[in-house]
């Protein structure tokens, strides 16, 4: 079921986007949410969220930028596809959903053995929507080589991402691979990636297709297969139950980062995020977990004047 299927035909996608409270107009880039400064994560006497084994882990109001708890916000990690929300701010702007890519040889060229795809062939024609719709549900690397070979190469769209995270203030982001698939010298940080979420929270698009559930791929096609979002508290799957005012965004995993996610729910008139970097604890669903205990703690503290942070020192690389 493709998002606009969510609400009736007549309230449309607009309804559902408003309803969760994401703004409809796509910001300037030089007005796009930036990342937060250490001033907006100094710490504060209210006790911190507690049982949390992520290495770093933040939750932030969407809204207005406030930091209402982190841990590690500026340490450098691997960023496992929760780098494909950088990829989809610096390149969804550019193609018209309904323009159609013929896909060949050199689009796939170079994808990581063991990505995760979500069955794009050569030969294939797919829509920009498809397209976008296997980045996001299926976390799909061949849908993103495929877009990245339309916006001049791998390479060229690497060093793009590269400038939109400098210019979004994200100073612990190195990009090496669009699809955030392991490779030397990559990483992010909690508090960059929280501020990739608000910018793509901010464009209409993006904010459709994070909150997508279920579509088909690719949509119309005679061959066409139903395809479900990876992210589990948007769904609820696995053995967890969709998480209240869910609205996406991203959620990933390689050895080498483990289990990240990008998690933004609206409640009671505030938007949160939760970004959650590779959990220790070995629990499953444990990121899905700590994202929700977060985002829970983040709702019962949202409206209270002081942010709190623990262990924001300088930024660090993983072990």
């Amino acid at each position: 079921m493709a998002f606009d299927a969510l609400v009736p035909k007549k309230a449309g996608v607009l309804a559902l986007i408003a309803a969760a409270g994401v703004s409809l107009a796509p910001a300037p880039a030089d007005a796009r949410p930036a990342a937060p400064t250490d001033r907006q994560i100094a710490a504060a006497t209210r006790q911190a969220p507690g049982g949390l084994s992520a290495l770093a882990w933040m939750v932030t109001d969407a809204d207005t930028g406030t930091v209402l708890a982190a841990k590690n916000p500026h340490r450098r990690l691997a960023p496992a596809s929760t780098l494909k929300t950088l990829f989809a701010v610096t390149v969804l702007p550019k193609f018209p959903a309904d323009r159609v890519r013929e896909v060949s040889a050199g689009d796939l060229a170079g994808l990581g053995a063991g990505s995760s795809v979500v069955g794009v062939h050569e030969g294939g024609r797919y829509t920009v929507a498809d397209l976008w719709r296997g980045v996001f549900l299926r976390s799909g690397n061949d849908a993103v080589h495929v877009l990245a070979a339309m916006n001049g190469g791998w390479s060229a769209t690497a060093r793009e991402m590269q400038q939109t995270a400098n210019r979004l203030g994200a100073r612990n982001t190195t990009v090496k691979s669009p699809d955030g698939y392991d490779t030397p010298g990559q990483v992010s940080s909690a508090a960059d990636l929280t501020a990739f979420a608000r910018a793509g929270l901010a464009d209409e698009q993006f904010a459709r297709y994070c909150s997508t559930l279920r579509a088909r791929f690719p949509e119309g096609g005679a061959d066409s297969v139903q395809i479900e979002n990876t992210n589990r508290l948007l769904v609820g799957s696995h053995g967890m139950a969709r998480y209240p005012g869910m609205i996406g965004v991203k959620n990933g995993y390689t050895s080498k980062a483990g289990n990240t996610l990008i998690a933004a729910a609206r409640r009671n008139g505030h938007t949160l995020i939760a970004t959650v970097l590779n959990p220790q604890s070995g629990e499953t669903n444990g990121v899905y977990k700590e994202a929700g205990s977060l985002l829970d703690w983040g709702f019962d503290h949202v409206n209270h004047p002081s942010p709190v942070a623990d262990d924001t020192g300088p930024a660090e690389d993983t072990p």
